[in-house]
This record gives structure tokens, C-alpha cells and sequence, in this order.
């Protein structure tokens, strides 16, 4: 590398340092080891490295930098605002406050070229691997002779805290069993954790665990700029494997009495101590201070990253020529296109019932497969049982990536955390599967993805006691309610057919993560859930059963309760009382509905108020009132037949009608 680049490069890098030392002191908050320690870095990858065009941050080919250490935002800040992205320095200094852009930890939507939420710890490096296998699935999709529509290059930064998380261990397993040459995960070694030295923690050989993953590992000095560019830039030309590139730094590196200790890790280095690194650096004592030959740099770079998109879209213009077909199907993937008659193509489609509900999903999933070129889904080892598989298309396989199928393998937190970067290419909407009472390996990932609206599909089956023998420890008691209090994130449980196909329109249309849970057994179709989405999924709850006159009972219930709720209303009405039925299927939708549409539904006197549904009551209150009626579990469940659990735990109409009369009394 040439020496005057090389200079204005450490000028950059101590620029990184600069900015992020000062936005975390005057925040009085923050994290000023890793930016400080990776400044090199950071100053390499966003002035030299990158294939991007800060001046649009969304092009699709642009290489992706994913910061799984979201703790040191400021490092991800600082480059952002001094290559050319929309973060102006008024952001910088107000760092982690109060309606900022530069949130504490990096969220995507918020700020411009930030390419994934990260933060808690390791889930950055399994959207990065989501990432990277999606830009694989689009080369093969559209690349064609000549025509290099997709190929750049998916960065991860991760430090000894990501790479300790078991997500890491898991997504990374995946990497390398598919090969995924187009990524590079970086790994921050400074040797240093929050509560001290790594050796406190961790001895293992790391080098050797991602070896055995089947990466190419490399290891540089994060301060040798020739180095690095002897590395990265070898990669940028060539690269067979996933690579796991292991820099070696020192946290807080340029602090006299912080430098390499934990002291620099979870807070500022007080003004004290500020002063003192930049005068032991030669830095201004000015705050927030940028060279001119640093802008000047970036603003000529500018320059050339225009060129690089400009020349993409002329050679997108030939190939959407050339190749019309791919060209329209291009655009329905990156437009996220659903047919307008959608659902009209779910009504026509014949499913044989009583059928349980993941099968009835299945056979939607089938449909969509075929009309919706930017469906793709997975599952943790659980196709053949939470029935994911669409079976008109292949597998994804290592260096073969044309299927629309992912076998995830068990690794459900992975899974999740890999589908939010299939979601972040832009062009995917993927949907994954395992057993509702594990979406607790995955929730933190299911978080994320609420928090940033990524529009992901969960199919979660065998969603209650009534799984049967596998017993208590499948069987999910708690996991709706769970899932209900996490904002953002729309849980649908469909009681038959019809709901679940209007369950997936609800899913593909809302521009956020949908959880769509499912029975394992056989349920009947129910008399009044075939009515149009408008009427019905789309408020999130609807009346399909009333007596004439006031009610004595209205009934709320969801999925398999609900044709229990349906039967014993029937029954109730025999012996003279009226009852109103309201289907539940998303408590989040019909929360957004208008007061009057809630008011006819459960508003006023409408007699004893009932939740019926085989999980925790909690949440159902909010409806029935403090002194409605829930029958509802509440216990784990126990091993044996579905018929067995039914009367054990009070599901079945003798045993709901006996509550409901004792509850007049």
C-alpha cells in the first residue's frame, strides 16, 4: 500500500478515535474501547475496501458491514458520518439521547447505513450469515454470463462476547457446512470482556473451533494496514469458504491508563483521561474535531463509490434486456409483490378437514410457493412434522443454492437470527418452523426483529397440551402470552381452514414479523370463519356465533378451543341461555381496530365474559375483566393422549358448560 495512503488512513483512524471518545463522554455514557481499538479498521474498510455508495445507502449490490459488537455503535457512527452517509455531526454529538439517530446500540431504520439491529450479543453474526446465504440464493437466481448482477461481499464484526454466545456457534456451523464464500466475520481480538481479562472466561482455541466449522481463518495485526489489505483484498478477489479473519487489537487503544483493560469497556474514560489520550495521540483538543484531509479524502472516494453503483445500473440495464423474465421477476422479489387476488387463489384451494392446522398451513404454503418468487423457508429438523417444506422446489445444499428450502438444522436461535438477514437483503421474505414451546431458543431473535419490523414468518406447530404424549416438556402453556406482550410482532392462532389462510394474507401483508401458530391435531371447519379478510382476520377478532338478545355468555377463544367454544354455546342455548362466540385469532390487530368496531364486538353488557384457550390466562383479562371467566391452563401439561388432557384439564363440553352455569350461581 502506498505510504501517503497509509497516513491519511491513520489520520482517519484517529479521527474514529476522536469522535467516538467524545460522543461517549458527552453522552456520559457509552463504550469507547472497541471503536478506539478498531479505528484502523474502520478507517481500511470504509475508505478503501468497501463496494458502496453512501450516497445510496440502499443499493442492493452494496457490500453489507454488519456490527454484531453493537456496543461500539460509535465506531459504526463515526464511519458512517465520515464516508458520506446521512448521520451529520449535530447526531454525533447527541449520542444516545433522546430521539437521536445514534441510538446506543445500532437499529436498523433508524439510521442510514445501518444494515442490521445489534446489541445483544452474537445475533449480528448470525443476520450476517442470514445475509450472505440470501445474496447466494440471488447470484444463483440471476446471475448469468457476463451479467454479475449480485456479487458483493457481507462484513461482520464481532467481538470475544459475540463469538462466546452459543448463537454465534450456531449460525457459524451453518456457514460452514453451506460454504458460503461471500462472507467475512471479523473477530475483534483484544482480549478483553466486560468484567476483565477473557483468560477469566475462555480458553478455548478459536482459531481451531472455526477450522472445524470449515472456515479459512486468518490472523492480522489491526494496525498493519498493509496487512490488512493483504488479507481483505485477496478475499475481495477471491475466496472459497467462509473466512474468519482474527484481528488482533487492544481495547481503548491509545488511553494511557485504560488501554487494554476493562476500564475502557462499559464506560467513558472521563474528561480527564480523554485529555490525556489525545495529547499522547497528538490529537486537537478541540471536541468532535475532523481534519480537512479527512473530508477531502472521503469526498473524492465519494466519487468513485457513484461510479461503482452507476456502472451496476448500466449493466442491470443490459441484463434486464437481455433476460426480460428474470428481469420481472427481479422486481416482484424487490417490490415484495402480492397478487391482488391473493385471496380469492387461498379461497379456491380444496383442503380435506377435520385436518390439523400445521397440514392445512402446509397446503397454503404449496400455493404461495409457486406465485410468490420471494418466498423461501426452513426449518430446525422439524419439516417432516412442522410440515415446511415446499415440496415443489429443492433444497438449498452446500454450493448449490437454486431451492427455495433451508434446513436449518437444530439450531432454532441460529435460525431465527439468519432469517432477519435473508429479510435484510431486501428481496426475501422468509418464513422458518419448529414446535411453538421452542420459540423460546429463538426469542431474542424474534425480538430483534419486532423491534425493526423485519418482515419475518414464524410457523410454529404442536401449540398446546393437546400435542399429547410427548408431554410437558413440548407441550406450551406459557408461550402465547409471552409472545403477546412483545410489541410489533403479530401472533395469529387460526381455529380452522379458513383462518389459516387468511392467517398467511395477514402475514404477507403486514410489514413486520408474524408468528402463525398451529395444532398437531385433526380440527373441524367451523360454520362462520369463511367470511372475507376485511370481516374478518384483518380485525383480529369477530363475532361468529350469537343467540338473539343480550348474551349471558360471550365466549372468547382461539385456534382449537374455538370449535369446543362454538359446542358448548350450542349446548348452553339448549338449556336456554344466550351466547355470543368471538374468534380471537390476533389479539394485536383487533387492539388496532377503531373503538367503535371493539365496542360492537365486546363492548357494554354482555353478560359473564369467557376466554376459552389451552394456555396461560394472562393477557385474556384485558377482555373478560377481572372477574370473567378463564378456562385456561394453569399448569404444565402431562404425557398422554389428547383425548386424556381434555378431560383432565377441563376442555370439553361437559366440563365448560358445568363452569359457566356455576359461574351464574
Amino acid at each position: 500500500m502506498e505510504e501517503d495512503l497509509k497516513k491519511t488512513l491513520s489520520k482517519i483512524a484517529m479521527t474514529i478515535r476522536g469522535l467516538s471518545m467524545d460522543a461517549v463522554q458527552k453522552a456520559n455514557s457509552g463504550h469507547p474501547g472497541m471503536p478506539m481499538g478498531c479505528a484502523e479498521l474502520g478507517a481500511y474498510m470504509y475508505g478503501v475496501l468497501l463496494r458502496h455508495n453512501p450516497k445510496n445507502s440502499k443499493w442492493v449490490n452494496r457490500d453489507r458491514v454488519v456490527l454484531s459488537a453493537g456496543h461500539g455503535s460509535m465506531w459504526l457512527y463515526s464511519c458512517l458520518h465520515l464516508s458520506g452517509f446521512k448521520l451529520s455531526m449535530d447526531e454525533i454529538k447527541r449520542f444516545r439521547q433522546l430521539h437521536s439517530i445514534t441510538p446506543g446500540h445500532p437499529e436498523y431504520g433508524m439510521t442510514d447505513g445501518v444494515e442490521a439491529t445489534t446489541g445483544p450479543l452474537g445475533q449480528g453474526v448470525g443476520n450476517a450469515v442470514g445475509l450472505a446465504l440470501g445474496y447466494k440464493i440471488l447470484a444463483t437466481k440471476f446471475n448469468r454470463d457476463g451479467f454479475p448482477i449480485f456479487n458483493n461481499k457481507i462484513y461482520a464484526i464481532a467481538g470475544d462476547g459475540c463469538i462466546m454466545e452459543g448463537v454465534s456457534s450456531e449460525a457459524s456451523s451453518l456457514a460452514g457446512h453451506l460454504g458460503l464464500n461471500n462472507l467475512v466475520l471479523i473477530y475483534d481480538s483484544n482480549k478483553i470482556c466486560l468484567d476483565g481479562n477473557l483468560v477469566e472466561c475462555c480458553s478455548e482455541d478459536t482459531k481451531a473451533r472455526y477450522k472445524a466449522y470449515g472456515w479459512d481463518v486468518f490472523d492480522v495485526d489491526g494496525y498493519d494496514f498493509d496487512a490488512m489489505e493483504k488479507v481483505f483484498g485477496d478475499l475481495s478477489r477471491k475466496q472459497e469458504r467462509p473466512a474468519f479473519v482474527i484481528l488482533h487489537t487492544v481495547i481503548g487503544k491509545g488511553s494511557p491508563h485504560k488501554a487494554g483493560t476493562s476500564k475502557a469497556h462499559g464506560s467513558p474514560l472521563g474528561p480527564e483521561e480523554v485529555a490525556l489520550t489525545k495529547e499522547a495521540l497528538g490529537l486537537p483538543k478541540e471536541e468532535f474535531y475532523v481534519p480537512q484531509a479527512v473530508r477531502q479524502y472521503f469526498d473524492h472516494r465519494l466519487e468513485k463509490d457513484a461510479k461503482l453503483e452507476a456502472d451496476w445500473n448500466q449493466l442491470y440495464k443490459q441484463w434486464a434486456g437481455a433476460h426480460p423474465d428474470l428481469a420481472a421477476e427481479f422486481e416482484k422479489m424487490r417490490t415484495q409483490y402480492l397478487p391482488p387476488d391473493l385471496e380469492k387463489t387461498l379461497n379456491a384451494l380444496e383442503i380435506k378437514v377435520p385436518i390439523a392446522g400445521r397440514a392445512a398451513s402446509s397446503a397454503v404454503i404449496q400455493v404461495l410457493g409457486k406465485i410468490l418468487p420471494q418466498i423461501y423457508g426452513g426449518s430446525a429438523d422439524l419439516s417432516v412434522s412442522d410440515l415446511t417444506m415446499m415440496k415443489d422446489f429443492p433444497l438449498i445444499s452446500p454450493g448449490n443454492f437454486a431451492g427455495r428450502n433451508i434446513k436449518f438444522g437444530v439450531r432454532e436461535f441460529g435460525m431465527g437470527t439468519a432469517s432477519s438477514g435473508l429479510f435484510l437483503t431486501g428481496m426475501i421474505t422468509p418464513f422458518c418452523g419448529t414446535f411453538f414451546t421452542f420459540s423460546d431458543y429463538m426469542r431474542n431473535a424474534i425480538r430483534l426483529a419486532a423491534l425493526s419490523h423485519y418482515h419475518v414468518i414464524y410457523q410454529f406447530t404442536h401449540d398446546s397440551i393437546f400435542l399429547g404424549e410427548d408431554g410437558p416438556t413440548h407441550q406450551s402453556i406459557e408461550h402465547l402470552a409471552s409472545l403477546r406482550a412483545m410489541p410489533n410482532l403479530h401472533l395469529i392462532r387460526p381455529a380452522d381452514t379458513n383462518e389459516v389462510k387468511m392467517a398467511w394474507i395477514a402475514a404477507l401483508r403486514y410489514r413486520g414479523p408474524t408468528a402463525i401458530v398451529l395444532s398437531r391435531q385433526h380440527l373441524p371447519d367451523l360454520a362462520h370463519t369463511k367470511i372475507p379478510y376485511d370481516e374478518g382476520m384483518a380485525r383480529g377478532g369477530y363475532i361468529i356465533y350469537a343467540s338473539k338478545g343480550k348474551p349471558d355468555f360471550t365466549i372468547f377463544s382461539t385456534g382449537s378451543e374455538l370449535h369446543l367454544a362454538t359446542e358448548a354455546a350450542e349446548r348452553l342455548e339448549k338449556i336456554g341461555k344466550k351466547v355470543r362466540v368471538v374468534s380471537m385469532p390476533c389479539w394485536e390487530l383487533f387492539d388496532k381496530q377503531s373503538d367503535d368496531y371493539k365496542d360492537s364486538v365486546c363492548g357494554g353488557d354482555i353478560g359473564i365474559r369467557v376466554a376459552i384457550e389451552a394456555g396461560s390466562e394472562l393477557g385474556w383479562h384485558k377482555y373478560i375483566g377481572i372477574d370473567g371467566v378463564a378456562i385456561c391452563m394453569e399448569s404444565f401439561g402431562h404425557s398422554a393422549p389428547a383425548e386424556d388432557l381434555a378431560i383432565e384439564f377441563g376442555f370439553n363440553v361437559d366440563a365448560v358448560v358445568e363452569r359457566l352455569i356455576a359461574s351464574q350461581q
